[in-house]
């Protein structure tokens, strides 16, 4: 006999920016196991109390002894207790993403959605990350099967046990959705056992839950207005006998004001790209000095956090460029350098002029700033790069983004990288600037092609690439042009799992990849910082906010950074 017990709604707020890599799982989920659609059985009235999921309470049996218009992935069985049947899914394996999969119409009067269901779990213990657990995933689809952003929030369940209990979650209708995935899940889970029953999804209003939304937005905005006003500098300007030397350029190398070269290597500090208040931003660069020995941190920031314009920011960007301006402070009053890296993808515009041009002004001449004018380049030509023009949206062929991104490519109009050097040097700023080539900022080939920068007076122009497993051509790609440049491999990394994005034939084993990774930097004394220094953000150089490395890539960066050699055995 089925029955239900009254629960409160549970959410849960996932962060962007972060890995890279749980929206991609998402998709991936829905292409591995076999689509099915369910029928629309309600009528088109809003608030209507008939579930639009047929055989929710799966006891339906479409044959084979499963319930009907569910897929059948192994590690789920139709159990049945007391007459009543409900599904249970149990991890047969390490490190298996199980999910069962439904699919729903979305009716174009239907703005918003409520999905209830029952849940029992035991001995449910998390895996590695903050999102293998128990949970049931949310993917609005467009008439081309894109999945829509925002995804609604997934409930989750990851300690302990619990006897039966009803849980809900309420949600808008994204614009343009024709679908909506429903899937069950037990993602790499260190143990548990989790069963579903007496799914329902209905129609609701959309006004109350925008209302809420909206309550809870404006809560957050001014608890993180308090939060800004409060925020002082916590690092005092670095007496000037700390002060790191000036650097220039010096054909393939950096020097110091005094003609010695300096070998910057050191790591990325990452979060401030997608969060205005950052993740231990300044505990991280303080490790990554003291502990790992860095002499070189790099710092991704953006243009719209900078001005103030990001969510939550409600002081005009004061708080965000102070801690910019305490990063560099910190790093200076250690001896080290501070890249701060634009973290912006495909080409410049002309706000990112409009950002050099402020920060160069407040960095000007800082012997410890270097300026990375823009991240990572891709799908354009080489006269788009350096000149500018209409950048189109289409992919080119021979392109990576495919496997780097899922984005969506948008037509508009780019300023080039030469004017941002410009911009940079209008100023009278002569800080060494950092520039990234194509394929998302790994190939350097046109700079020996007729594509190079003109510096326009400053103290040079250092190239960068970012170099992965997955990519190959080293020497024509970036190798080529440190004969004559000074380069800057300003991301590296790997992952023992295989990231969703990347073919298998194009996934290596990071301890064969990263020795001759390093191998090369070292021998040739390429200037470097590992991505990355936070344990969200793959390939992750840390596990923990304890610092500890990962032992497939930040075991082997700490070694190099205290002096390690590696030998290259292979180039790619």
């Amino acid at each position: 006999m089925k029955f239900s017990l009254k629960g409160k709604i549970t959410s849960r707020h996932q962060k962007h920016g972060w890995m890279k890599t749980i929206g991609v799982y998402m998709s991936i989920y829905a292409s591995v196991f076999a689509l099915t659609s369910c029928a629309i059985s309600a009528d088109s009235t809003t608030n209507t109390k008939t579930s639009l999921l047929s055989n929710g309470d799966f006891e339906k049996d479409g044959g084979n002894s499963w319930p009907a218009e569910w897929t059948h992935p192994e590690g789920a069985t139709w159990e049945l207790e007391n007459g009543n049947h409900f599904l249970r899914l149990k991890l047969v394996k390490p490190d298996q993403i199980l999910t069962v999969y439904r699919s729903v119409d979305v009716r174009p009067e239907h703005k918003a959605y409520s999905l209830s269901f029952r849940v029992r779990y035991s001995d449910m213990k998390k895996g590695k990350e903050q999102w293998h657990d128990g949970r049931v995933m949310l993917d609005f689809k467009d008439k081309d099967g894109n999945k829509l952003d925002p995804s609604p929030r997934a409930p989750y369940f990851n300690k302990g046990a619990s006897d039966w209990k009803e849980d809900s979650v309420e949600f808008l209708v994204p614009e343009g959705a024709v679908k909506l995935d429903i899937l069950p899940s037990l993602i790499k889970v260190s143990s548990g056992t989790i069963d579903f029953d007496d799914f329902k999804l209905t129609a609701v209003p959309a006004e109350p839950i925008i209302a809420r939304q909206k309550e809870a937005e404006e809560k957050r905005l001014a608890e993180v207005a308090k939060r800004a006003a409060e925020v002082k500098p916590q690092v005092p300007q670095p007496p000037a006998n700390k002060i790191p030397s000036e650097l220039h350029v010096s054909g393939n190398k950096i020097q110091t004001s005094d003609g010695k070269d300096v070998w910057l290597q050191g790591l990325a500090v990452a979060s401030m790209e997608w969060n205005a208040a950052g993740d231990n931003v300044l505990k991280s660069i303080g490790v990554a000095i003291k502990d790992w020995k860095s002499n070189c941190i790099r710092l991704g920031v953006r243009e719209h956090f900078w001005i103030g314009k990001g969510p939550y920011q409600k002081d005009g960007g004061a708080a965000y460029r102070q801690l910019v301006e305490d990063s560099a402070n910190l790093c200076a009053a250690n001896g080290v350098y501070l890249v701060i890296d634009l973290h912006r993808f495909r080409a410049p515009t002309e706000k990112d002029a409009d950002f050099w041009k402020d920060v160069a002004t407040k960095f000007k001449n800082n012997p410890a700033v270097m300026f990375e004018l823009f991240n990572e380049a891709h799908d354009i030509s080489w006269e788009v790069w350096r000149d500018g023009g209409i950048v189109i949206d289409e992919k080119k062929k021979d392109s990576d983004a495919l496997a780097e991104n899922k984005e969506k490519l948008k037509s508009f109009n780019s300023v080039g990288m030469q004017k941002l050097v410009d911009v940079v040097r209008e100023t009278g700023a002569k800080n060494i600037v950092i520039v990234g080539g194509l394929d998302w900022g790994y190939d350097l080939s046109g700079i020996l092609n007729g594509f190079a920068l003109n510096d326009r007076g400053g103290n040079g122009i250092v190239y960068s690439s970012h170099v992965y497993p997955w990519k190959s051509e080293w020497q024509k790609c970036f190798m080529d042009a440190a004969v004559k440049y000074p380069l800057f491999i300003g991301e590296t990394g790997c992952e023992v799992e295989r990231m969703p994005f990347i073919p298998p034939e194009r996934h290596e084993d990071p301890y064969t990849w990263a020795p001759d990774m390093l191998g090369i930097i070292q021998k040739n004394k390429l200037n470097w910082t590992a991505w990355c220094f936070h344990p969200k953000s793959t390939p992750r150089v840390i596990l923990d906010w304890e610092y500890t490395p990962t032992p497939f890539w930040g075991v082997f960066v700490k070694e190099a950074l205290a002096g390690k050699q590696f030998e290259m055995k292979k180039m790619r």
